[in-house]
């Protein structure tokens, strides 16, 4: 078989075990989905046919940078999305470009997509869970600030960072890391406060 053609095969695999066996069930953004895999077929479309003709590798790189930064700064993605993208790009290349051992570079894209099931797991993110959590009322105290966000969230709160205080609408805007553990049980009359998170 071609290695061409089989680089082709196993990119193919490797940004659908991406796209649809690691992020989707985490994260559940089809637009997201779609934008990974198109961009990981685009990008080994053009590397195969760059690698082929009379073209600079360097010009082709510029151009996927230029291509990424546009569609990055279109949308508010968060940093592992960030992380998703680059992961489809670079197995998009290594299909299209390859090396001269065929299977180191078919090792790289199964390592690529090991690597992100690993650091995207709640193996890390269990520990280090991050928010901004908005608040409808004005606490100016950080030790009252973390006991109400322990409450709040259900988690052991390991640091706050205040974004905004509003003392003329009585809210407050945090951004807290957390991790899963013991908290204070929250009484009954604080269970309506409004909290939005985001991330």
């Amino acid at each position: 078989m071609n290695p061409t053609y089989l680089l082709a095969a196993v990119d193919v695999v490797a940004v659908l075990v991406l796209a649809m066996a690691v992020y989707y069930p985490r994260h559940r953004r089809a637009d997201l989905v779609t934008a990974f895999i198109a961009v990981n077929v685009g990008v080994l479309a053009v590397t195969i046919v760059l690698a082929g003709s009379s073209a600079t590798i360097g010009l082709g790189l510029g151009l996927f940078g230029v291509l990424s930064i546009i569609r990055l700064r279109s949308d508010e993605l968060g940093q592992h999305e960030i992380a998703y993208y680059f992961a489809a790009l670079a197995i998009g290349l290594i299909g299209g470009l390859g090396t001269a051992d065929l299977g180191l570079s078919i090792s790289l894209m199964a390592g690529l997509v090991l690597v992100l099931a690993v650091a995207d797991s709640r193996l890390l993110h269990s520990t280090g869970l991050r928010q901004v959590v908005v608040l409808d009322s004005a606490i100016t105290d950080e030790p009252t600030l973390v006991e109400r966000l322990e409450a709040l969230l259900d988690a052991r709160v390991t640091r706050v960072t205040p974004v905004r205080v509003d003392l003329v609408n009585d809210t407050t805007t945090v951004e807290v890391h957390h991790a899963v553990g013991p908290r204070p049980a929250l009484p009954r009359a604080e269970r309506h406060d409004a909290a939005a998170l985001t991330r």
